[in-house]
């Protein structure tokens, strides 16, 4: 299995969302989007649930790490949270199944990971891209690295606890590093 890749611009950003949408279902696009912002693994994203939203923040256990991720979240992410919540006031998960109110008497379950993950794969075959689940997480750290330069506060977001992790997690190869160094002359 290929490793997944980080979206390196922002009009391919906006094309898997649309392609998402259309090809897909709003909610696959609603993933992306609110994943691309908090930046959290997969399964942590998924099981968001409305009682973990807390005015303008997000808190919630990390299922990998045990760690509590406490984030604040942007203008963007809270207005697609809201329009979620009103569209479907009954709902527990942010991004819960359609397919369990179908079934009388099952508990709400969120979106499955497989679902996801084969959408995505999909888009990123259209789009050229190795495009999978965690491609929005190393998305947002490859921006936040872009932007600041500051990997020691990318490895903070993405809550790591080794700079060549990180650096390999975002997609920084030695070549760019390289050319870093070659173009920023004092």
């Amino acid at each position: 299995m290929a490793e997944v890749q980080a979206v390196k611009d922002n009009d391919t950003i906006r094309l898997i969302g649309h392609l998402l949408s259309v090809r897909f279902n709003p909610q696959m696009a609603d993933v992306w989007n609110i994943g691309l912002n908090l930046a959290l693994r997969i399964s942590d994203l998924l099981s968001i649930r409305f009682e973990d939203i807390h005015g303008n923040r997000l808190i919630i256990r990390e299922s990998k790490t045990g760690k509590v991720a406490n984030i604040q979240l942007n203008t963007k992410t809270l207005e697609l949270i809201s329009r979620i919540q009103t569209q479907y006031p009954t709902h527990t998960y942010l991004f819960q199944s359609h397919r369990c109110q179908q079934i009388k008497h099952k508990a709400p379950q969120p979106l499955s990971r497989r679902a996801v993950s084969m959408a995505f794969q999909q888009v990123g075959k259209e789009v050229n891209i190795t495009l999978g689940t965690h491609s929005m997480r190393k998305t947002r750290g490859y921006f936040l690295y872009q932007a600041t330069k500051d990997i020691a506060r990318v490895m903070k977001m993405l809550r790591h606890s080794s700079e060549g992790v990180t650096l390999r997690y975002i997609g920084i190869t030695q070549d760019e590093v390289d050319k870093d160094f070659v173009s920023l002359e004092l």
